[in-house]
């Protein structure tokens, strides 16, 4: 078996699911069970080894089989060395030639109460088990990832709606290294690509994550100013000064972002958070004080925070998100400077939020949007 971070894994939490669902379907057929499960992750692709952790029959005549996460040498992923446990038992009658039941730990839909699997997911299982179970057959797979309601607390889940765990919601094998040193030089390769290209006019747009990718270009971002940032902000930021940009947004949604007002420059979190102490902090300079302020900082996220400051008082709320955004265009200013940058680059912040609308500009962030030919957007705190 590999052990985690050995440089021989690198997946994501959907191919460790795959792996020990078809470890436990081979227990469940009495066959010996390959200690490396052999996948396929892609159609067309070959097939890669996947290792499981265990497998064996049950007295009930179920097969349980675990899977350990690892996302792969140098890549800071709250996954690592998680156990996925599948439990594989025969179905009676008529149905579907596969049921997937999610218990503890596996994030559920909260509106329709189903387990929360991408289509890649399923996929994954379809392309991997389904030739395994005889015709005429119906599988029953139980997903179990015992610490994942604990881990869940320190994700965004609740945000989109997914509640008592992880979701299983990669949409491809292989883990994206967004906190990992190659993908900070990947993006210090592009940037430094730009700059030299002939017309290089000074602008640069960093967005962080690919809703922020998405979102952009149908504001009227030019998709030619656009950088995926990663976590990696505060190395970037100093390479564009050197690199000669002049004009800089940071675009990205609001409970990733209001680290940078706390001064976090590198903003994974297993790095550093604080974002409910700089959240507070400054929901406090806006007047917010007492029972407010306190449930303020016990919410589960900024994002659930931030709506809920909405609904009892939209007006601060609404201030608070545009003192967020001009905070995160100071400390940013404050941070190159910090760094032997004290050029005319410009620095603006947009905030959006999980539902992807534009709920904050800072003063310069107001600016660069029109300057960079952006749709007009309501004043900080509004819809798009």
């Amino acid at each position: 078996m590999a052990e985690p971070g050995s440089g021989q894994a690198g997946y994501t939490l959907p191919v460790w699911t795959a792996a020990a669902a078809r470890a436990a379907l081979q227990g469940l057929r009495r066959e010996p069970v390959d200690a490396e499960q052999p996948l396929r992750l892609d159609p067309g692709a070959g097939i890669e080894a996947i290792p499981i952790e265990a497998a064996a029959p049950l007295a009930d005549g179920s097969a349980l089989a675990m899977a350990r996460c690892d996302p792969g040498a140098g890549v800071l992923d709250l996954t690592r060395g998680l156990l996925v446990w599948v439990q594989a038992r025969w179905l009676e009658g008529p149905g579907p030639w596969l049921e997937l039941r999610g218990g503890e730990g596996v994030g559920v839909i909260q509106a329709s109460g189903q387990a929360c699997l991408s289509g890649y997911a399923r996929q994954l299982l379809d392309w991997n088990l389904r030739s395994l179970v005889p015709m005429g057959r119906r599988l029953a797979l139980d997903l179990t990832i015992p610490e994942g309601r604990r881990l869940a607390e320190r994700t965004s889940n609740a945000a989109f709606g997914v509640v008592e765990g992880l979701a299983l919601i990669g949409t491809q094998a292989r883990v994206q290294r967004s906190a990992a040193p190659e993908q900070l030089e990947e993006a210090l390769g592009v940037l430094r690509q730009r700059a030299a290209a002939p017309g290089f006019a000074g602008d640069l747009v960093l967005v962080i994550g690919e809703n922020g990718l998405d979102l952009a270009p149908r504001l009227g971002l030019p998709a030619a100013l656009l950088l995926k940032a990663g976590n990696w902000l505060g190395p970037l930021l100093v390479a564009a000064a050197e690199a000669g940009v002049r004009r800089l947004l940071l675009f990205g949604v609001q409970g990733k972002l209001i680290k940078l007002a706390g001064g976090i420059f590198h903003t994974h979190h297993h790095l550093a958070d604080g974002r409910a102490e700089v959240l507070t902090a400054l929901a406090a300079l806006e007047g917010l004080a007492g029972s407010d302020l306190a449930r303020l900082h016990a919410a589960p996220s900024v994002e659930t925070a931030l709506s809920e400051l909405e609904g009892q008082h939209p007006e601060l709320a609404a201030r608070l998100r545009a003192r967020i955004a001009a905070a995160i265009e100071q400390r940013s200013q404050a941070y190159l400077r910090s760094h032997g940058q004290s050029g005319p680059l410009a620095v603006g912040a947009v905030l959006f939020d999980r539902r992807r609308r534009v709920r904050a500009c800072g003063p310069e962030g107001q600016r660069l949007l029109a300057a960079f030919g952006a749709a007009a957007v309501e004043a900080p705190g509004g819809d798009p």
